[in-house]
């Protein structure tokens, strides 16, 4: 072994060491305030398990948890290691392994949540909520309401005085809700549910799965611009930043008989500079896109028209009745988190915005060394929330492969062991791909690297 190899192997351990005592440490930390607090009964045992599982550190390649699948000896959960790395710690990369661009995990806050661990843990008796409804009879916390209004509020990013907001099982269930809500069940054709591309392809396909004598869908927007005028009505996804490209979109459709649905999910000032409150007449958010909490299933739409909530109302009550209650006390408990943290509201988006806009910057220096790809720029904008210009910082890339030869793009990234998400999937051609940048960090150094070695061989290429 030789000097720099030995000098890298002893702090490695010694790292782990500190490791070691800092968690055995914590533990005993807790033990002692469980001591000290008698009046903790049934929640010690709780809370000990919790963070002892929690203070496993999985070499910073993985995580433990409560309800893992793999346990050890002792029943007690093992790490779950992260894309292309394996071994009990998770300290062991598969050189050979994909680079992950392809989904909307937004693993990139769970650095944040970390340090917040305190203020955003929830412990939750088994008796919590037995009943469907709350002490009013309805489905919806109220408390959680009120936070959900004051955090867009201190953001800036949309009305909800006057308005009506209603829960579902994330933006999918939500969004399904509202065409329901705005097909007319008197009409004698079904309504045709349409979308510019690129557009996000749950449109498409939940609309196909849901398919009923009320509506349908319909593809492009724009074949329908100069018939909005007839007897049959028109739905319209807006997704504004749009899902794949980043981009600021409005409806297409015009007319009494044209209706829209806007997709904020992504209207938040880690991801684009917010220059006004959103004030459409149906607009969705999602907790996966603000907090990364994207499995807990939660979103929520803020609705102008009374009869237009009250339907979106008894599709959730018919569906699911209503959203669980336990996550909606998890959200109650993230968004008072953010709301009470440094600069009221302002800490996560200031750890969002440096961790996405550094990614970009990679991204971007990445990408100009080579002729391969294009990506289209987004100019600056004044960003309310941040009292400063700034540039958009979209959750994905929207990669165009520029050679004549490339007209699948995804397979381009295929071939480079990097796997992204085609453009037919999104209503577009194949000459465009996505890239998540909202994953782990593990997966996106990774991508960069893969990116990288890309545009090395495509610039030695061209200058051979």
């Amino acid at each position: 072994m030789g000097k720099s190899q030995s000098c890298n192997y002893n702090m490695y351990v010694n790292i782990a060491w500190i490791c070691i005592i800092v968690n055995l440490g914590n533990v005993y930390e807790l033990m002692v305030a469980a001591h000290q607090h008698p009046e903790l009964s049934w929640s010690k045992r709780a809370a000990i398990e919790a963070e002892s599982v929690a203070a496993k550190s999985c070499s910073g390649h993985g995580r433990a948890y409560l309800d893992g699948l793999v346990v050890d000896d002792s029943g007690a959960p093992v790490c779950e290691c992260n894309p292309c790395y394996e071994g009990p710690d998770c300290s062991q990369f598969i050189p050979t392994c994909s680079a992950d661009a392809t989904s909307g995990d937004p693993y990139f806050l769970e650095p944040f949540w970390m340090k917040k661990a305190e203020s955003s843990a929830v412990l939750v008796s088994g008796w919590h909520r037995l009943g469907y409804t709350y002490s009013d009879g309805s489905y919806i916390s109220k408390v959680l309401e009120n936070e959900i209004r004051q955090l867009h509020d201190v953001v800036g990013n949309a009305v909800t005085k006057g308005r009506y907001i209603i829960y579902g099982a994330g933006s999918t269930q939500l969004l399904n809700a509202a065409v329901h809500a705005l097909a007319s069940q008197n009409s004698s054709s079904p309504a045709k549910v349409v979308a510019s591309s690129p557009y996000f392809q749950l449109y498409k396909t939940q609309t196909e799965f849901f398919q009923s004598r009320d509506f349908e869908f319909a593809g492009e927007a724009s074949m329908w611009k100069n018939k909005t005028n007839s007897t049959t009505q028109f739905i319209e996804f807006v997704t504004s930043p749009n899902n794949p490209d980043g981009k600021l979109t409005k409806a297409v459709l015009q007319g009494p008989n044209a209706k829209a649905i806007f997709d904020r999910v992504y209207y938040w000032p880690h991801y684009i500079p917010i220059s006004a409150p959103a004030d459409d007449d149906i607009m969705v958010f999602s907790i996966s896109k603000l907090t990364g909490h994207a499995g807990t299933r939660f979103g929520w739409a803020v609705v102008k028209d009374e009869a237009v909530y009250e339907r979106m109302v008894s599709y959730i009550q018919e569906n699911t009745m209503g959203v669980s209650r336990d996550a909606q006390l998890r959200v109650f408990q993230l968004i008072k988190a953010i709301l009470q943290g440094k600069g009221k509201g302002k800490e996560i988006f200031d750890f969002a915005y440096k961790t996405m806009s550094k990614r970009w910057e990679r991204l971007s220096k990445t990408l100009s060394v080579t002729s391969l790809f294009s990506i289209e720029k987004m100019g600056a904008q004044y960003c309310n929330f941040f009292h400063k210009v700034r540039h958009p910082s979209p959750a994905y890339a929207w990669l165009k492969c520029e050679r004549e030869e490339d007209k699948d793009c995804n397979a381009v990234l295929e071939a480079a062991n990097i796997t992204g998400r085609k453009g037919s999937a999104f209503g577009a051609e194949d000459r465009f791909a996505r890239l998540s940048l909202i994953r782990s960090q593990d997966d996106f150094d990774l991508l960069i690297d893969r990116l990288n070695k890309l545009a090395y061989e495509e610039s030695g290429t061209r200058f051979m």
